[in-house]
C-alpha cells in the first residue's frame, strides 16, 4: 500500500486519543515488514522492536493494575488473568476497534491475503503503538491508553474470576452425587474499613476448604479453591 494512500497519522492518533510529538513514531508502528520489502527507498523501519518494546510495557501495565485491583489473588492467578488480557486474540480485538488495520502499511501480497484483519498483525501493530507511544510520552501515557483500551475486559474480570473456582466446586461435587456446597463466615476481623473475612466451604457438613480476604466473595472463592485441591489430592489416592 504505498505511503500516500494510506489514512493519515492524525486519523490514528484521534481514534487512540494521542498527539504524538514525533509523527514519525506513529508511521514505524504501522509498518508490516513486508511494506519495506517492496518499498527498500523509504528510510524508515518496521514495527518489529517497537512492538518488541510495547510487549513489554503492556504486560506492566496489566500486571501492576492487576495487583492493585486483586489484592487477595496468589501470583499464579495473576500471572493467569495477564496472560488471558495480552494475548492475540484480545489485543486483535482491541486494534480491530481502534480501526488499527485499516492504517497499517503492507506489502502488496500481505495485504491481498487478508493482512489487514489477520489477527498477529493487528495484535503485534497495537503493541507497536503501545511502544511508540512509550517512546514518544512515557509510561503514563501508555498507562492512560491500555487502561482505557482494556476496560471493558478489566472490569469483566472480577465477577468471572470470582465465580469460576466456585462454579467449578459445585460442579465437581454435583457430579460426585453430593449437594451444593455451603459457604460458612466464621471471622471477621479489622476495621470497618479494612475487614479480612474468613470463609469455609462444607459438603455434607465437612469443611473442604478455607478462604481468607477483604470482601466474602474473595474469601469464598479462596475455600473454593482450597477445597477444589483437596478433592483432586483424594481422587489421586484413590487412583493409586
Amino acid at each position: 500500500m504505498p505511503k500516500e494512500k494510506a489514512p493519515s497519522e492524525r486519523q490514528m492518533e484521534k481514534r487512540l486519543g494521542v498527539r504524538f510529538k514525533k509523527k514519525g513514531r506513529l508511521r514505524t508502528a504501522l509498518t508490516h515488514r513486508s511494506y519495506l520489502h517492496e518499498h527498500p527507498e523509504e528510510d524508515w523501519e518496521s514495527n518489529e522492536r517497537l512492538e518488541f518494546l510495547g510487549d513489554a510495557v503492556l504486560g506492566y501495565v496489566v500486571a501492576e493494575e492487576l495487583f492493585r485491583r486483586f489484592p487477595d489473588l496468589p501470583e499464579g492467578q495473576l500471572t493467569k488473568l495477564r496472560s488471558g488480557l495480552v494475548r492475540w486474540e484480545t489485543l486483535a480485538l482491541v486494534a480491530g476497534e481502534l480501526e488499527i488495520g485499516t492504517h497499517l502499511f503492507l506489502g502488496h501480497g500481505e495485504e491481498q491475503s487478508g493482512g489487514r484483519e489477520r489477527e498477529r498483525n493487528l495484535a503485534c501493530a497495537y503493541e507497536a503503538v503501545l511502544g511508540a507511544i512509550l517512546e514518544d510520552r512515557g509510561v503514563p501515557e501508555v498507562r492512560k491508553c491500555v487502561l482505557r483500551h482494556l476496560s471493558r475486559e478489566l472490569d469483566a474480570l472480577p465477577e468471572a474470576e470470582m465465580e469460576d473456582y466456585k462454579s467449578l466446586l459445585q460442579e465437581t461435587v454435583q457430579a460426585q452425587g453430593e449437594g451444593a456446597p455451603v459457604y460458612r463466615t466464621v471471622s471477621t476481623r479489622g476495621p470497618e474499613h479494612s475487614k479480612e473475612f474468613t470463609v469455609e466451604v462444607l459438603v455434607r457438613s465437612r469443611v473442604l476448604g478455607e478462604g481468607r480476604g477483604k470482601s466474602k466473595r474473595t474469601a469464598q472463592r479462596g475455600a473454593a479453591e482450597q477445597a477444589l485441591s483437596v478433592l483432586a489430592a483424594e481422587g489421586a489416592e484413590h487412583a493409586d
